[in-house]
């Protein structure tokens, strides 16, 4: 897999840019923002990368930073987020202000992106909220009870949410605990 790359920029674009390193042009897809603060064509850029393979394709998308790229791979390894919606996700601002909004539970953020509505931007936050404090030095409020807050963030009223949580086990992960809490509240995850 290509993990970093270091070259000259050839041909830039809306959403890639082509880099020449050592006599091959690779395809680098890039966010918006990474692509306002990139050198013109013929300047010298290194990237830290993500390859994704596919059936037909090999894909490369570029980070500036090895915390970028690290939280773009959080982000793609949620179920239903792509490597695109990934990248435009994190092209959304600096990453401390994605990461105070995810965890204010702000879905809002994602207002936007194609394919992202507030019930995806519910999911994409609560899979988020614990990935993020595991990621970083980056401190929010801690709540006492993960599932709980996440329940409250879903709509659900505080003493609802209480009820519901109240005899699944504290030691499961939060997102179980709101799995099973959604059961026992009648709705599906």
């Amino acid at each position: 897999m290509i993990a970093y790359l270091e070259g000259k920029i050839i041909f830039k674009k809306d959403k890639y840019i082509v880099l020449n390193v050592n006599g091959v042009g690779y395809k680098v897809f890039l966010s918006q923002k990474a692509l306002s603060m990139i050198p013109e064509t013929g300047g010298i850029i290194n990237l830290f990368c993500f390859t994704n393979v596919k059936e037909n394709a090999i894909d490369i998308y570029g980070f500036k930073t090895q915390k970028e790229l690290e939280f773009f791979g959080v982000l793609e390894s949620i179920r239903g987020v792509g490597p695109k919606a990934a990248l435009e996700i994190s092209s959304l601002g600096s990453l401390e202000d994605i990461k105070e909004k995810v965890l204010a539970r702000d879905e809002k953020i994602f207002d936007g992106i194609p394919g992202i509505g507030k019930k995806k931007a519910m999911t994409i936050i609560l899979e988020l909220t614990g990935k993020i404090r595991e990621l970083s030095p980056f401190h929010a409020k801690a709540s006492e009870d993960e599932a709980e807050e996440g329940l409250v963030g879903l709509g659900f009223p505080r003493q609802k949410a209480k009820l519901a949580l109240k005899d699944i086990p504290k030691t499961l992960p939060a997102e179980e605990r709101i799995k099973q809490a959604l059961k026992l509240l009648g709705r599906e995850s």
